[in-house]
């Protein structure tokens, strides 16, 4: 598997996303300016965390007008799995390809922390992962609460679109404690804990490093055989 790590102005997560990629996980990672007009080439796409364009405006705001976002358009529409984590969430969020809004954490303050998370569902991309399974994911944001208007959220509801819930305290405010998120077709996901972050013991854990796992034996099943 060959993964396409979008490197954008501000970005400070990239070269964690390509390590956990390369190291623990042992397949190819390449980091792609945020200037470049095609992703050909690559099996997933990942949008790392970080600060795109000193979050100017609004978080992602800026970033969502670079000129990979059409070629990351054009590959969400062929079914390439793309995972925004934290910045990449909320660019995911600006760009149209997910529903609803991060604003700013309750209380104002910037939260940087390791926190339980749920996963709600067992998803096509992370099929290893079982629904109810907690993780243990650093998160560090301070836009990280998600909200969105009642239809939205009814749809997301209904078409299982919510994939992580904080399992505890909730540390933003996030309506129904939601830390991630699917689009319907279920190949885009956005979510604020960091799961390359928690890749290694070193680390303080290997949490992070399931859905990574997952995410791969869910493309060599589709691809190359398990």
């Amino acid at each position: 598997m060959k993964v396409a790590v979008i490197q954008f102005p501000g970005s400070n997560c990239d070269m964690d996303v390509v390590e956990a990629v390369r190291g623990p996980l042992g397949e190819e990672a390449e980091l792609v300016d945020y200037r470049e007009t095609t992703l050909d080439g690559f099996d997933a796409i990942v949008l790392p965390g970080g600060f795109s364009y000193g979050d100017a405006l609004r978080c992602g705001a800026i970033a969502r007008f670079s000129p990979i976002i059409a070629a990351m358009k054009e590959h969400a529409e062929m079914g390439t799995p793309i995972l925004g984590i934290c910045n990449g969430f909320q660019i995911l969020l600006e760009a149209g390809l997910l529903e609803g809004a991060l604003i700013r954490n309750e209380g104002l303050a910037f939260r940087c922390e390791t926190v339980p998370v749920r996963v709600e569902r067992t998803h096509p991309i992370f099929a290893d992962v079982p629904a109810s399974t907690v993780l243990q994911l650093p998160i560090a944001h301070g836009e990280g609460n998600y909200q969105c208007d009642e239809e939205t959220f009814g749809r997301l509801q209904a078409n299982g679109q919510i994939l992580f819930t904080y399992a505890g305290d909730n540390p933003n405010g996030s309506i129904a404690n939601i830390a991630g998120i699917t689009n319907e077709r279920g190949n885009v996901c956005g979510m604020m804990p960091h799961p390359e972050r928690a890749v290694e013991e070193i680390l303080g854990g290997t949490d992070g490093l399931s859905l990574f796992n997952s995410l791969l034996h869910n493309w060599r099943e589709q691809h190359v055989g398990a």
